[in-house]
């Protein structure tokens, strides 16, 4: 049996745990990040995590195959840098070659959002599938692509950025500089946004009433709201799955992948959520007569898919041959 270590780096917490090679997690473990600190001391708490969790799990770091690592941000998997992370003090980190100094193992790095698509692919919603999407809906939207079972990345591995494409023209101003990006209309943050400014132009509406029990605006209200029957919340509720699906119906148009996956707090909502979202978005790809339809599904993974998508990244570059050292 071969098995594989995975570490999900956060900005919050770093996790990481051994997966067999059938994408089973059988163990995990959690540290505090503290990102204030320097890059070479977060990298030092990975690499020693990743030996906690292997002795944890009753093996011998000779017992593991190699290291994965999901990380927000842009990784160069070829020299083992993470080139840049927006929320963690790295500009060209030598990620692997720091971690190797704590653990003598091939290490890989992809992308975040990439893991947790290969996790999803690999043990989730879309197993058994060659090509599969993964968008998650939380702060952002984040988007992982899996072609013929493997990670599609682009030439420089900045690819499969989703959230970054153009919804609405001059729309919303984004934080990558853009203005109308699919994540300021379909994050938790963007539904967010749009039911304060539903419930401000509406004084009257439960929205306001909800909002003072919730505490601060969050995704939750609008559904709250039209779940007690308010017609505001109901069309704040149908605005966000019209911009959801829109922006599904791209992915899908774009890629065809044979199963779509939807993840994220927002999908707890359940029914409500899901069957507009499900209906609008099928009925906007251009699929043709004949033609095999997408299946779009909910995430399974949860907070496993980090480390069990890293630990099946760097399965996968294993068998491919390429060089983690």
């Amino acid at each position: 049996m071969s098995y594989y270590c995975g570490i999900d780096l956060g900005g919050t917490n770093i996790k990481a745990g051994v997966v067999d090679g059938e994408g089973k997690l059988l163990n995990k473990l959690s540290i505090k990040t503290n990102a204030d600190r320097k890059m070479e001391e977060i990298i030092h708490d990975m690499g020693q995590l990743a030996v906690d969790a292997i002795k944890d799990a009753g093996l011998e770091i000779k017992d593991i195959e190699c290291i994965g690592i999901g990380s927000p941000g842009t990784p160069d998997n070829e020299d083992g840098l993470l080139v840049y992370s927006s929320n963690l003090p790295f500009n060209n980190a030598p990620m692997r070659k720091l971690i190797r100094e704590v653990v003598d193992l091939p290490v890989y790095i992809d992308n975040d959002a990439n893991c947790a698509a290969m996790a999803e692919a690999v043990a989730g919603a879309a197993k058994g599938t060659q090509d599969s999407v993964t968008i998650t809906l939380g702060t952002g939207v984040g988007a992982g692509v899996i072609i013929d079972g493997r990670i599609y990345s682009g030439f420089n591995q900045a690819g499969s950025e989703f959230g970054h494409t153009v919804l609405v023209s001059g729309g919303v101003q984004c934080g990558c500089g853009r203005k109308g990006c699919f994540e300021q209309y379909a994050s938790a943050s963007a539904l967010a946004r749009m039911t304060r400014e539903a419930a401000e132009a509406n004084p009257d509406s439960l929205l306001n009433k909800v909002k003072a029990e919730e505490g601060e605006w969050n995704a939750r209200i609008a559904f709250i709201a039209m779940r007690e029957g308010d017609k505001v919340a109901a069309d704040v509720v149908d605005m966000y799955t019209s911009y959801l699906a829109d922006g599904l119906a791209n992915a899908i148009n774009t890629f065809m992948p044979e199963v779509l996956v939807v993840g994220g707090g927002v999908c707890n909502e359940g029914d409500p959520l899901l069957i507009p979202m499900r209906e609008k978005t099928m009925s906007r790809p251009y699929f043709g007569p004949g033609v095999a339809k997408t299946r779009i599904e909910l995430a399974q993974m949860g907070n496993d898919a980090g480390i069990v998508g890293a630990a099946m990244m760097g399965k996968s570059c294993v068998d491919d041959g390429k060089n983690g050292k």
